[in-house]
């Protein structure tokens, strides 16, 4: 008798210890990541924040934090609705291949075939093209009043007087008109809105129920207002026109829930063949034969030999973020309302709690050939924490966006005390002449992911967090 007594004892332990050991770990992950995402808000003065960790395509986390409209303090729910952003080119994209799959585009096509009137220079570009950015098309133009209203006619009159920077396939540039162009074809093949075809065969599909394209008409439950940093003060992010918020090239609503719902269908391979989705996450093949890490909507990049699959989203007052490890099956998504928030350290952060080995600080050293090059970015960082920083240290582009945020980079590089080492961790040729270095700044209470991008004359082209 006490041998069974014993025997039950030892069987209920083991129950007892499988339910319990695995909801101690989860409730200590769940503090660090509470501590981690309110320090960080409170340091980038976030209003609010929505995040998921997604593994195997099930949601293992999720949760709001902060407001997302302070005015009348509404807090932030799994269920807010954020602006998408350029996140939003991925969905233009997954709407290009079903096309594909249907027989009615072909990625090859040249675009001349659904816009005969398109300009001679337009000759030579491809439906890939404008999915890789490699079309020769940029952004919209200094002089376009983003407050004026506009049909796809309209807009597509404006695009054509739009010179291109380079021939197409000779080299990659990010082009938002690129992907507006792409909604505008979806609709000359479909004769439907863009946002009508995602909704029919993708957030219907994969019961996205919350996901659209912007309005402004509509009631749209748990809708968060977007916000921007003026010296430090937050304000209401700027209006655009309604019209302009419905191009193809990111001007989404969507939930963290929608975006784990996507995810399990890309994860569970729903909606395309394997081959396209294949096609999708592979780099671009430029005219020369190099590469450049862009697929279809979706950038591509390795971590200690890991393959990573991600976007960021940037527009009216809404930052954006998915980083997906397809091997290992893992895949983190941020929203924040925030222009200035840095959801790549939100989101790389919560990578580093569930998965130590993709954290920053297991990354490993390569031998630094150049030195100047380092001693050039210890010295861009102190100009940005003493805010000396110049205009000739920049491309024209650059220029613009990162001296506009300088005094918030300045507060945030303050805030983390003194620069102890500078490590690098990647140095790679971009298909322009332009180099692209990666650090590990370390500092006296964390590690940081820094990625800068010179052109040939040593001007910053880009910087990321």
């Amino acid at each position: 008798m006490k041998e069974n007594i014993k025997f039950i004892s030892i069987a209920f332990l083991i129950i007892v210890s499988l339910f319990v050991f695995p909801a101690l770990a989860q409730n200590a992950i769940t503090a660090k990541i509470d501590e981690f995402i309110k320090a960080e808000m409170q340091k980038q003065k976030i209003p609010g924040v929505s995040l998921a960790v997604i593994r195997d395509g099930q949601i293992i986390y999720a949760k709001g934090y902060g407001y997302a409209n302070v005015e009348h303090q509404v807090p932030v729910k799994t269920e807010t609705i954020f602006q998408s952003g350029s996140v939003g080119k991925q969905f233009t994209a997954m709407a290009i291949m079903i096309l594909v799959e249907d027989g009615k585009i072909g990625l090859d096509d040249k675009i001349n075939k659904y816009f005969p009137d398109a300009p001679a220079e337009w000759n030579n570009i491809t439906v890939r093209h404008l999915l890789t950015h490699s079309s020769g098309m940029r952004g919209y133009p200094k002089d376009f009043n983003f407050r004026a209203d506009y049909t796809e006619d309209s807009l597509y009159k404006i695009i054509k007087t739009v010179p291109l920077t380079f021939q197409p396939g000779e080299k990659w540039a990010y082009s938002n008109l690129g992907y507006a162009t792409l909604g505008i074809l979806i609709s000359r093949v479909t004769g439907k809105f863009y946002g009508d075809f995602l909704k029919e065969r993708v957030f219907n599909s994969l019961g996205m129920t919350t996901a659209r394209v912007i309005t402004e008409v509509d009631i749209v439950p748990n809708r968060a207002a977007g916000y921007v940093l003026v010296n430090g003060e937050l304000k209401n992010q700027e209006w655009v026109s309604p019209t302009i918020n419905t191009t193809a090239d990111g001007s989404l609503y969507l939930t963290i829930l929608d975006m784990a719902k996507w995810e399990a269908a890309l994860n569970g391979g729903k909606l395309l063949k394997k081959e396209n989705y294949e096609a999708m996450w592979s780099p671009v093949k430029l005219n020369n034969g190099k590469t450049h890490p862009y697929g279809f909507g979706w950038a591509i990049r390795y971590f200690n030999g890991k393959r990573i699959i991600e976007h960021g989203g940037l527009w009216q007052g809404f930052v954006s973020d998915i980083r997906r490890f397809p091997e290992q099956k893992l895949t983190v998504v941020v929203f924040a309302n925030l222009r200035d928030a840095n959801v790549n350290k939100l989101a790389r952060g919560l990578l580093e709690i569930y998965y130590p080995q993709l954290s920053i600080a297991a990354a490993k050293v390569i031998e630094d050939k150049e030195p100047k090059i380092t001693s050039f970015v210890k010295e861009f960082l102190q100009k940005t924490v003493e805010e000396k920083l110049t205009p000739e240290l920049f491309t024209p582009e650059a220029g613009a966006l990162i001296l506009s945020q300088s005094k918030q980079a300045a507060e945030y590089f303050k805030s983390l005390g003194t620069l102890n080492n500078i490590e690098l961790l990647e140095r790679r040729e971009l298909e322009s002449g332009s180099r692209l270095y990666r650090y590990r700044l370390t500092y006296s209470s964390t590690k940081l992911e820094f990625i800068i991008t010179l052109t040939k004359d040593n001007k910053i082209d880009e910087i990321k967090l």
